[in-house]
């Protein structure tokens, strides 16, 4: 997806439904951001993202608190998607008080007459 694709994308979840919190480093870098949609009874991320540069000292666990603790109601159920691929997610949202709910599988492609 192309960066304009990506800004138009982002644009459109932002007018709808979804809030976004940036993280900026000393009041100037973005460092990070959460892209996150609330319900009555739920707080759903669909995007968190730290640069890639400088994961893995902190930044992700500090701003995922700061939300949890200064942005999100509390006593709501929090939920977040992670591809079953991506190993280095899932140790982070485990890391930070998630576990599993429910494993989605698919079939990619869908089903054909012939498999049926």
């Amino acid at each position: 997806m192309s960066v304009p694709e990506l800004r138009d994308r982002m644009a459109s979840w932002l007018s709808g439904e979804y809030n976004a919190v940036l993280f900026l480093q000393d009041d100037v870098e973005p460092v990070a951001y959460g892209l996150y949609r609330e319900h009555d009874d739920e707080i759903y991320l669909r995007q968190f993202f730290v640069r890639r540069t400088i994961r893995r000292q902190g930044i992700g666990k500090t701003a995922f608190a700061i939300q949890r603790e200064k942005v999100w109601l509390k006593g709501k159920r929090l939920t977040v998607d992670v591809l079953s691929s991506n190993d280095a997610a899932i140790q982070f949202w485990r890391s930070v008080g998630y576990s599993e709910y429910c494993l989605t599988l698919e079939i990619a492609g869908g089903v054909t007459e012939k498999e049926l």
